[in-house]
């Protein structure tokens, strides 16, 4: 069993131990002897099993398991010691253990809520909590069942006070508000001074455009999307003017995946003010990474991409010869981009498709009818990629793949969940069944180029409840903060980093770092085996553990977030920091 597996086990254990304990109590005031002895039974079971499941957790590692030992534990012991006894021998008025009975509930709902709405770092202020919430709760069914606190009551209620404090249910504190990001923070790299070479203007402003054989309002550049595709030759000099028409939430430019310098990476708030209506910003960089990228909004970048705001950079290493094709594959208002597109090509011409996944969710893309390999992710060449047959890929939210191949004589069509989106022929293959492939063990293996790391930082994914704002929100959270209060992490110029990254909820959290691309080392304690995987986009699954690493060689103070925009928005971005 996964780990993330063992989180759902383990939640849904604890609704059932919860719910069992409440049931019993409630059935027990109504004097249903056989239904409360019944839920008893099950609440008593429901913790056993649980506490194998926290064994589990805490042998995956202490982040998927802190609250569980250091919180839930205790409210648990507490909860059996109270209302088990009372149990044995079966009492003959049922009504008078009811109290034990819902006091276990009230401690086992009182853990899950530490869970679900606190979440990770376990800290003594969450667990003096849930005890008082315990207690509080006691009282008061008391006084509704017209019974009196008894001693052994009175005494239970006090070891489990001190039992949390004694155990400390977690002494670390949830971080302090997150210093104020400079604006101006003097980064400057050469790179954004020579003339210009390549030319572009993009203009935002909503349209109506065609998506599946509909019109829909959108937000667009050039009133197209995806916008223009923007191409540049490695040693070009790019500038891009940026204007904005009328969207009245503002834009910017940011290159995903390119490691522009700092000034021209279009981050709102960090390397330059948004662009308001009427106003204009002009990008300029060397093109010096070949590959396939594409550029965002980055302003409230949750609604822009998502209404159109983006579009393809490919930067080629010279004169290229046969297909080149992109595709990159988007949601617009709940229709599927690109459109079906279908082309003759000559037998043996050689192919490549260049993947970009602009949505915020994962796409399984599977190409029929030929022999391919994956030639490079996220704009890096793969060490000896081999031939592929009947495998699909995976690409996470802001990811790239490069397929090629040499074309057949026979048709040969691209589906992405399922729809062609290109083809050169008729092609009816099915590739539901087909097996993903996983990078990790892709390709040949090359000597990792470090020895020694210079500084680990950790990233541990949550969610939690964000008390920091004029409204409680239930936020996205890094060590257990939410954006904008999540201290920025701190490096110095030319450290070696190593960053793990710990999903401990149900959902993927597809990993983006802004001017960097990051090493592979291992995922859930495993060591990639295959290429050299320097990625910009990652996803980290329910209940994974990934360890990437990264020299610190792009000054500046660097987004590093979520690329799932709505849990970004949500409050899953921080800041990764020069000294």
């Amino acid at each position: 069993m996964t780990t993330g597996s063992l989180l759902a086990v383990d939640l849904v254990i604890a609704v059932l131990t919860a719910a069992g304990w409440l049931g019993a109590g409630s059935a027990a005031v109504a004097r249903r002897r056989p239904l409360a002895l019944a839920l008893a039974a099950l609440a008593l079971l429901a913790t056993l099993a649980r506490a194998i499941t926290i064994i589990g957790l805490a042998r995956a590692g202490w982040w998927f398991a802190g609250e569980k030992v250091l919180v839930t534990g205790p409210l648990s012991l507490a909860a059996v010691a109270v209302a088990g006894p009372r149990l044995l021998p079966v009492p003959g008025d049922i009504r008078s253990v009811a109290v034990p009975l819902l006091f276990a509930g009230y401690a086992t709902s009182s853990a899950l809520f530490v869970t679900v709405l606190h979440g990770y770092p376990a800290s003594a202020g969450a667990g003096l909590l849930a005890v008082a919430g315990t207690v509080t709760a006691t009282a008061v069914s008391w006084r509704a069942v017209g019974a009196r606190p008894s001693r052994a009551m009175s005494r239970a209620a006090l070891v489990v006070a001190v039992g949390a404090l004694v155990t400390g249910t977690g002494l670390t504190v949830v971080p302090a508000a997150a210093p104020a990001v400079p604006h101006d923070h003097g980064y400057r790299d050469a790179r954004t001074a020579d003339e210009p070479t390549r030319r572009f203007t993009l203009t935002a402003g909503t349209a109506t455009v065609r998506a599946d054989g509909r019109d829909v309002a959108a937000w667009a550049f050039n009133a197209q999307v995806p916008g223009p595709e923007l191409t540049a030759t490695v040693g070009d000099v790019m500038q891009v003017t940026l204007r904005n028409r009328d969207i009245g939430r503002g834009v910017t430019l940011h290159w995903h995946g390119y490691d522009v310098p700092n000034s021209q990476d279009g981050v709102p708030g960090v390397t330059q003010a948004a662009v308001l209506p009427g106003q204009e910003f002009v990008y300029r960089f060397r093109a010096d990474q070949a590959g396939t990228y594409w550029y965002h909004t980055h302003s409230v970048s949750d609604v822009g991409v998502r209404m159109g705001l983006y579009g393809v950079l490919v930067v080629r290493p010279g004169p290229t010869a046969g297909l080149d094709v992109t595709v990159p594959v988007h949601t617009l208002v709940g229709r599927p981009l690109p459109a079906p597109r279908t082309e003759r090509v000559e037998a043996g011409q050689p192919a490549r498709l260049r993947l970009i996944n602009t949505d915020s969710t994962t796409h399984r893309y599977a190409l029929a009818g030929t022999a391919f390999r994956v030639a490079a992710i996220d704009g890096v060449d793969l060490e000896g990629p081999t031939s592929l047959v009947d495998t699909a890929v995976l690409i996470p939210a802001g990811g790239r793949y490069d397929l090629v191949f040499t074309a057949p004589a026979t048709p040969v069509a691209l589906f992405v969940d399922g729809r062609v989106v290109y083809s050169t022929g008729a092609v009816s293959t099915s590739t539901g069944d087909w097996p993903v492939l996983d990078p990790l063990d892709y390709g040949a293996a090359v000597a990792v180029p470090w020895s020694r790391f210079d500084r680990s930082l950790t990233l541990v994914l949550d969610r939690g409840l964000d008390l920091h704002g004029l409204l409680p929100r239930y936020a996205h959270t890094v060590n257990g903060a939410a954006a904008p209060d999540i201290p920025p992490q701190v490096v110095r110029l030319g450290d070696v980093v190593r960053f793990t990254i710990v999903n401990r909820f149900q959902v993927v959290h597809p990993w983006h770092l802004h001017g960097h691309h990051v090493l592979v080392l291992s995922r859930d304690g495993e060591p990639a085996a295959g290429s050299p995987l320097w990625l910009d986009s990652f996803d980290v699954r329910p209940g994974e553990v990934w360890e990437v690493a990264f020299r610190a060689d792009n000054p500046g103070v660097w987004a590093n977030h979520c690329h799932n925009l709505a849990h970004a928005d949500a409050g899953m971005t921080l800041h990764l920091m020069y000294s």
